[in-house]
């Protein structure tokens, strides 16, 4: 994959799939930069404000090749997936869609121009299975499901744009699985071993979803193991 990238920029290096991210490109050779909320100066990015993903994507220099979005919210503090639509909280549920849905828009809005106008480009979210509509038949997390779902619907519409200004532009969702992070925590009870990917893992499983795609896969959600996920 080094080869077809000249550079990347992952957005939400600080966190466990993108840091683990940034050490996969390194490691191939590519060269890569990282934005997180935590960081300070020119590599500060707040999915929050736009005028801060607007100055990141202004700073970068080179046109990136590969922007992956690895960003996502499910709880904080009391505050986490709705079990009941008793829960609903219209605070809770606007930041969901704030974090999962508008941030990673907007960081296309302001990244997606900054990429190659020829040439093979990759431009991917985290998304998650749950956000499939046809797949949901358990209920709950409405926040986290319609948020996500709400993404994915931004992908789509997206990699029809981007394909005007790119023909070999690619814009996915991925879902990483369930990994090891502080996001799944909470929630790793009733995962199988064997289905709770290590960071490091997940990282390279997802580049390798991406190596393999092609721009007539560009608009969709693909999961770990390189499975279409249905809308």
């Amino acid at each position: 994959m080094a080869d077809e990238i000249g550079s990347a920029v992952v957005i939400g290096a600080s966190g466990g799939i993108g840091a683990a991210l940034i050490a996969a490109l390194s490691e191939e050779g590519v060269q890569v930069r990282g934005f997180a909320r935590s960081f300070g100066g020119a590599d500060h990015i707040d999915l929050a404000n736009e005028a801060s993903i607007a100055a990141a994507a202004a700073g970068l220099g080179v046109a990136p090749s590969l922007v992956v979005v690895a960003t996502g919210l499910l709880h904080d503090g009391d505050a986490g997936p709705e079990k009941a639509m008793a829960g609903l909280d219209p605070i809770w549920l606007a930041r969901q869609y704030a974090v999962n849905a508008i941030g990673p828009a907007l960081v296309a809005k302001h990244f997606l121009p900054a990429q190659p106008r020829t040439g093979r480009t990759v431009f991917a979210a985290l998304s998650a299975r749950v956000a499939s509509i046809g797949d949901n038949r358990l209920g709950g997390w409405y926040g986290y499901r319609a948020s996500k779902a709400a993404l994915n619907q931004f992908i789509r519409t997206l990699s029809v744009e981007q394909r005007r200004r790119n023909d070999r532009s690619i814009v996915v969702g991925l879902h990483p699985g369930t990994v090891d992070t502080a996001l799944s925590r909470p929630f790793q009870s009733a995962v199988a071993t064997d289905q709770l990917f290590a960071p490091d893992r997940a990282a390279v499983q997802l580049l390798d979803v991406l190596d393999g795609l092609r721009p007539a896969d560009s608009g969709k959600l693909w999961s770990w193991d390189g499975a279409e996920i249905a809308p």
